[in-house]
Formats: structure tokens, sequence, C-alpha cells
């Protein structure tokens, strides 16, 4: 699911078990996932290219855009503040953003890429299919741990839930992805195959679920949850097609 932060949400890719997941990540390739603009032309029409300076100037505004709505909430957000909260002019800004719609659009995108780069860092090449599912929840625990998508929730929640909706099928999809080891070791053993959609569907909705209604008492037991749900999934997906 849901950094299921909204994430909404603080995402470098930590090592499975050992690093937590910081609070902001700076993109490293942004010119490739930001707006029209960013990606084309400037504001006379003339090309813009990509440089290093670029990048970085995108990347400030991407972060001071984090702050400015977990101060404010999308809907009050403010391009001067952005802007002065970057450390750039307003000029400055719109030679990479059309508009506000167009900021939070490029801001959304970039928090899914994020979320999805990182976690496919984090699994990294294990090929061992327990390690690998467990670097998975692992990760998913550290990025509920850190991130801000519960106080995104709070000061905008229109856009929180509007980003849940974006990621949520994008993440079923990569999940699948990066469980495919484990799932084919889960076909072999249990001599059925799997509905491997339903399952990364599931453990999405649980940690979003997580997001929407914490469970402050056995917080540090969602490893432990998550996978108990991973099993008992596979074990229903088994009966239904034996049937």
């Amino acid at each position: 699911m849901p950094k299921l932060a909204i994430q909404a949400d603080k995402i470098a890719a930590p090592k499975p078990g050992k690093k937590k997941i910081t609070a902001v990540e700076k993109p490293t390739a942004l010119p490739k996932m930001t707006s029209p603009k960013s990606a084309g032309l400037s504001t006379n029409g003339a090309p813009v290219k990509p440089n290093r300076r670029s990048e970085e100037t995108i990347a400030n505004i991407l972060v001071a855009t984090e702050e400015v709505v977990l101060r404010s909430g999308a809907d009050r957000i403010s391009i001067l503040d952005v802007c002065q909260v970057a450390g750039v002019s307003r000029g400055t800004f719109y030679r990479y953003f059309s508009s506000q719609e167009d900021l939070l659009d490029t801001f959304s995108r970039h928090k899914r890429d994020s979320f999805h780069s990182s976690l496919t860092l984090a699994l990294g090449d294990l090929t061992d299919p327990e390690a690998r599912l467990n670097a998975l929840i692992t990760y998913l625990d550290d990025y509920l741990e850190q991130s801000r998508a519960r106080r995104l929730l709070v000061v905008a929640p229109d856009y929180a839930l509007g980003f849940f909706r974006r990621i949520f099928h994008d993440s079923i999809v990569r999940f699948q992805d990066l469980l495919d080891i484990v799932f084919d070791e889960w076909d072999s053993r249990l001599g059925v195959r799997l509905d491997r959609e339903l399952i990364c569907e599931m453990i999405i909705r649980y940690v979003l679920s997580e997001i929407l209604v914490p469970e402050s008492a056995g917080r540090r037991l969602l490893p432990i949850r998550v996978k108990k749900l991973a099993t008992a999934l596979a074990i229903g997906s088994t009966s239904r097609n034996r049937r």
C-alpha cells in the first residue's frame, strides 16, 4: 500500500533491517519525471538543457513543497512560500513549473517514484525468497515509522487520499514483480499457482490501514502480522484453486 507516505512521504532506500528511512529524499534524476515545462521548454519556448544545477533546483523546490504542504495543506499552498523555503526566485520557479497544479502533480509523481525505486534498492539482489520477503516487510515497517503520511492525511486529506489512490495500483504491479521469486517458491511448495495480485493488494491495503488507523499498542508487531497475512492469503488462494 501506502512511504501505501503520501508517504505522501521520506524515502531513502534503507538496507534491510539496518538503516531507517530518512525524512526526505532528494531525487537524482528529476528531469525525467518532472513537469513538461522542466523536461522540455522554458517560459519563452526555448529548450531547457538539463544540468546538475537544474536538478538541484528542482530537488530543492520539491523538498520545499513537502514542507509547505505539511504546514499549510495542499489547498492553501503558496508558490511564494515554496520559493522562500527553497531559496529560489519566482522567475526560477516558473522556469520549471507552470502552475501550482503542475507543481503538486510533479510532487506526487516524485513521491510515488521515490517510494518504488527505494523499495527496489532495499530488496537489492536478494535471491533467497524468505530473505526477500523479510526485506520488503522491513522496508514497509520502516516507511510507516518514518513517513509523514499521517501528517499529510491530517493537513491535506483530499490530496493524501488522492495520492494513495494514485500509488495503489502501481504498487500492486511493483510488488508482484519484486516478490516474483517468493511467489515462485510458494507455487512450487504448494503445488498451485497463487493469486499474486490479490496477495499484493491485501498487503498494500493492510499497510494503508496502518496510516489511516494506526495501532499504537502493537505497532512494532507489524512485520509479524504482515507476514502472517501473506501466508494466510497464500493458503487461501491454494484452497480456492483446488476447489
